[in-house]
């Protein structure tokens, strides 16, 4: 049986196997640290490329800063490091696909790199903008790789962390593009061939941030930049009220994937040949009015994301005509709360500008079928997302703000994104079954941005959050990834909420299946094995009867599957099921795909018994077996019943 490795892999190796595949001649070996290492020749790699390489002082293009030499090292350097699964803060954690990592995101980054190689669809992040007045994280660029995998197995000080990052500092530009390099390097690697990435960024970076995609993605990979309306007021002592900031988007080789989302034709009038089939419904307008005659069952409170809207945008005169203090004609919506519902969930509803409008559609209108319930009839016309779509105040942190405000959660965030931001992005790509991956997830605003698209148009999305658990201020939340858990949690069982009261009057598209609004949290830790497994030379023979056992004595069966998983490329969003035979506990990922055995005392029974049902993988630690009659048999009972079975040992 083969030995997991228990760490991420070393991508430079990698990179040296591609360039023996093209290049067998130029790899050779050479001593380093007293051992026999394969390398690459530098002299005959330039012989073979002797009319494109460019040296020393030669002019060329090229977007450099101190540390970037290390900050590419340190993406690609291996860590041996794990993801420990944490039930009680999850929420229905063996049916949901979704995961909440707490950690730091280049670590986290990497050790899913194999995992979800070429898997995600969709990344949105909001890194820090570098104002001057927010953090970065502080990464040990300065280490080489061996300090850097040492070090990493360590639970001490010397891991990631944030720091300030005033304007003051001398390296300020150059500690930010440090920080960010590495994980939109490591990001490309995940996202698949038809994967788009969207960045949140300001003034101060985005000419930098910029480059490093044209870097990472290529020039030909760039999509658009969408200005955004950040806040309508405020204070400034700048010369200009500086109110927006931008979303830039690169896709990672295809732009056909972004689709057309509903639209209003204003140019459709009443006296067409559609009228009697388009119905009243037809134009752009607003949902409020005060040109008809007033009607109570018609006045009456909307809350949508967290923001309650009234006919007249008006409470104190909303509750004045309720309580019959209203004119014969005066505010109230045109249509009833059942018709609401329902242009609200088949996409009849536009929230524009702290106003709520119907749309229109050539051929299409809402209409009472004979059963008396509404349907739509034919279907609306679409449009591409343009770049000048969230310049409204729909889309803006004071919109936000109220949003994560609604859940009274008692914590302060000053630039957080609004939902329907993200939700926009996240509905204007094809694949409605598409894997989102944020790993500066803050809030946990695209956590739910998912949750509601889903809830929206009956799509089966999944979630990667990935957030650093830095500390806040805060009693009831003492880190953010405590806030975030708790909001996506309510968030969710609002979503619920509003589900089955839409579906207790809804018919047509109406989406009837269950919601999937649980997450696996899963927090960074170091590896579960001790040193002697990485470095079994070191243990003198005193230390060993120590060190028989190489796993750490707090780790569960759990934890150390959820590394095989990890090093075996199988989803960590995958099915697990606990069994035992003959008394010794197995654990059954994804329907026999993959089996671990981590009790000791295995019998010859008990291996027939899983190699009968034909795992891809088996995994067992060394000294699992009873005795050594066990370990005699093993490749035998194997053979006989399922050769092809992958067999590794912890």
């Amino acid at each position: 049986m083969e030995k997991l490795k228990m760490l991420t892999p070393n991508l430079v190796m990698d990179n040296i196997e591609k360039i023996k595949q093209i290049f067998p001649d130029c790899i050779t070996e050479h001593i380093g640290g007293g051992q026999t290492e394969v390398a690459v020749d530098f002299d005959k790699l330039r012989q073979q490329l002797s009319g494109s390489v460019i040296e020393g002082a030669d002019e060329r293009y090229q977007f450099t800063w101190p540390g970037k030499r290390q900050s590419i090292i340190t993406a690609n350097a291996p860590i041996s490091k794990t993801l420990r699964p944490c039930r009680e803060e999850s929420v229905d954690f063996d049916n949901t696909e979704n995961l909440y990592i707490e950690g730091d995101n280049l670590d986290v980054l990497k050790l899913l790199r194999e995992d979800y190689l070429g898997k995600v669809k969709m990344i949105y992040i909001d890194p820090p903008y570098n104002t001057g007045n927010d953090f970065v994280y502080e990464d040990k660029f300065a280490k080489s790789t061996d300090d850097y995998i040492e070090n990493s197995c360590q639970v001490d000080d010397d891991g990631n962390h944030l720091v300030a990052n005033p304007e003051s500092n001398g390296r300020f530009h150059t500690d930010w593009l440090n920080m960010i390099y590495p994980r939109i390097k490591i990001a490309k690697d995940l996202l698949s061939s038809d994967g788009v990435i969207f960045i949140s960024i300001d003034d101060n970076e985005a000419e930098n941030l910029k480059k490093i995609c044209n870097e990472i993605f290529g020039e030909q990979s760039f999509v658009a930049v969408f200005p955004r309306l950040t806040t309508k007021s405020g204070k400034t002592p700048l010369t200009y009220m500086i109110s927006h900031d931008y979303v830039l988007c690169y896709a990672k080789s295809r732009t056909d994937i972004f689709i057309g989302k509903d639209f209003v034709d204003d140019s459709y009038k009443y006296s067409d040949e559609f009228v009697e089939t388009r119905g009243k419904y037809n134009l752009k307008q607003p949902l409020d009015c005060n040109s008809i005659s007033y009607s109570s069952s018609l006045d009456y409170p909307i809350e949508h994301n967290g923001v309650t809207y009234y006919p007249g945008s008006d409470y104190k005169a909303y509750i004045e005509r309720k309580k019959g203090n209203h004119l014969q004609k005066d505010y109230a919506w045109r249509w009833s709360k059942d018709l609401y519902e329902f242009g609200l969930n088949n996409g009849w509803i536009v929230f524009q500008n702290g106003r709520i409008y119907t749309k229109g559609y050539l051929k299409a209108a809402i209409e009472k079928g004979p059963d008396g319930k509404y349907c739509i009839i034919d279907r609306p016309k679409t449009r591409k997302m343009s770049t000048i779509d969230f310049i409204s105040n729909d889309f803006s942190n004071d919109i936000a703000k109220k949003q994560l405000a609604a859940y009274k959660i008692n914590a302060k965030f000053d630039y957080p994104k609004p939902v329907d931001l993200i939700k926009e992005l996240i509905q204007s790509y094809y694949d409605k079954d598409a894997l989102f991956m944020d790993f500066f997830s803050g809030s946990g605003t695209s956590a739910e941005a998912v949750l509601r698209a889903n809830s929206e148009d009956g799509g089966k999305r999944k979630f990667i959050m990935i957030q650093l658990p830095e500390s806040l201020d805060n009693q009831d939340y003492p880190t953010i990834c405590q806030l975030a858990e708790e909001r996506i949690r309510l968030a969710g069982k609002k979503i619920l909420e509003e589900q089955k009261a839409n579906q207790s009057d809804r018919t047509g598209n109406a989406q009837s299946k269950k919601l999937d609004v649980g997450f696996r949290v899963l927090k960074l830790d170091s590896s579960n094995m001790k040193d002697v497994y990485y470095k079994p030379s070191d243990v003198t023979n005193d230390l060993f009867a120590q060190t028989e056992d190489n796993i750490k004595a707090d780790r569960t069966d759990e934890d150390l599957l959820f590394q095989v998983m990890l090093e075996l490329a199988v989803p960590l969003s995958a099915k697990i099921r606990s069994e035992e035979i003959s008394g010794r506990k197995l654990l059954v990922v994804d329907d026999n795909y993959l089996i671990a055995c981590f009790d000791k005392d295995i019998t010859d029974d008990v291996v027939t018994d899983i190699a009968k049902r034909k795992p891809q993988y088996f995994v067992m630690r060394d000294s699992s077996a009873v005795d050594d009659s066990v370990i005699t048999n093993f490749e035998t009972i194997f053979q006989t019943y399922s050769k092809d079975t992958v067999r590794k040992i912890l």
